[in-house]
């Protein structure tokens, strides 16, 4: 792997301009950690990459790199891109064993993390480096939200985020409290009792979307996100359709393969997937079957009713006549994307969200309560890993300035483009 990386490396022309730079979210310095490497600094280079982005080896797996980094690699014009994600991920996972600092001196600040997805965890160690004392509050048994239960495991290895625990948790001295739902017996009010100055929102979005047809409720229906929580509690049978043509569909459709299902059908309302194109390749050379501008009507035990319908330019779409047609299959799985659930909202007052129920946050992330902030997909809606780390990046600076009593739009003028 060594030498493919090294290879790799050579291929980097250290463009003045890096357009890879300009296309990664959180503009990780490309050029400068690849010189870093072949220069034989190589944990300087690891420094680097986690300096910028606490999640760096997370993102070298699950980034859309053809669309940011390698898709603007002027190498990629006229042939292949450097794949910086091989690289990233070489540097930063050979890098992170080595990583033993302790945790900062503390300045007696408490602050509390609720949720441990991609954007809670980017906090927590942004924060822990400044001194703060960081407790993390996560729903589940643990760490990393999205990241360990709705990404598959041949995607994102759970070792990647066991690894994170350890060398970013545990040595930052930042507790983690586990199984544990804020908005139940323990709520906001309780948190800024106990001397917490600010807290941190950051519980991503479970609620799945539903398609508001007849059969929804039925015994072989599921939803996705429920089902890459646990793919191993499903019987599916030996034939699916899976409704839905995102990224997170792909990962059913792979994952569902992966778990003994012999035939997987995917639909898709729109002729273009909405999904990565990294990820359909992958998913239809697993063997999975797409079929393009159906819309369904109807689940019923035998399968799924689907009609046709005509796509055009302006978004619009029209059912054709007389189209409709059962796809049978054992199972159904329902992959439209999700929103958030309402608790914390429902016993926090004074903090208020949208018609679509994600929480109401200005651009530093402040919510509708001082001293509250939230980012990530309960904010945006689902998004990317990178986005959520980016601009949580910005929130934590903004959370510092609050707490410290700075001018926030003047700490904070350089992260606002």
């Amino acid at each position: 792997m060594a030498v493919h990386i090294l290879e790799e490396a050579r291929r980097c022309l250290n463009c003045k301009v890096p357009m890879c730079q300009k296309g990664c979210p959180i503009h990780t310095p490309i050029p400068k950690v690849i010189r870093m490497m072949l220069d034989g600094k190589l944990d300087e280079a690891g420094w680097t990459l986690f300096e910028n982005n606490p999640l760096t080896t997370v993102c070298s797996l699950v980034c859309n790199h053809e669309n940011q980094c390698e898709g603007h690699c002027v190498l990629g014009r006229k042939g292949a891109p450097v794949h910086f994600s091989s690289i990233e991920n070489y540097i930063s996972s050979t890098y992170s064993s080595k990583m033993n600092k302790g945790p900062a001196p503390s300045n007696g600040i408490r602050v509390a993390i609720v949720g441990s997805g991609p954007a809670g965890l980017t906090i927590a160690v942004i924060l822990a480096r400044k001194g703060y004392q960081v407790t993390i509050f996560e729903g589940k048994d643990k760490i990393g939200g999205v990241l360990r239960y709705g990404i598959p495991d041949f995607r994102l290895p759970k070792s990647v985020l066991d690894d994170f625990e350890y060398h970013h948790l545990v040595l930052k001295n930042i507790k983690v409290r586990p199984n544990t739902t804020i908005g139940g017996a323990i709520t906001i009010e309780n948190m800024l009792e106990d001397g917490y100055k600010s807290i941190f929102l950051g519980t991503g979005v479970w609620q799945p979307n539903t398609l508001h047809i007849k059969g929804e409720t039925l015994g072989n229906v599921h939803y996705g996100i429920n089902y890459l929580n646990n793919p191993d509690s499903y019987r599916l049978g030996q034939t699916i359709n899976v409704i839905g043509a995102g990224n997170a569909a792909m990962d059913v459709c792979r994952t569902a393969l992966r778990k003994g299902v012999r035939e997987v059908n995917c639909f898709s309302l729109t002729r273009k997937i909405a999904a990565s194109k990294h990820e359909f390749d992958y998913a239809e050379l697993e063997g999975v079957r797409f079929h393009y501008n159906k819309r369904p009507v109807e689940i019923v035990d035998e399968g799924v009713i689907f009609e046709d319908v005509a796509e055009y330019e302006d978004g619009t779409f029209e059912a054709l006549p007389e189209s409709r047609k059962l796809y049978a299959a054992d199972s159904t799985i329902i992959s439209i994307s999700q929103g958030p659930r309402s608790r914390l909202v429902n016993t926090t007052p004074g903090l208020q969200a949208n018609q679509r129920g994600l929480l109401v946050a200005d651009e530093y992330g402040r919510t509708t309560r001082p001293g509250i902030f939230a980012s990530g997909d309960v904010v945006a809606g689902a998004r990317t890993v990178v986005e959520a780390v980016a601009h949580s990046k910005m929130v934590a600076e903004a959370m510092d300035a609050y707490m410290q009593g700075y001018d926030l739009e003047k700490k904070l003028k350089g992260f606002i483009k």
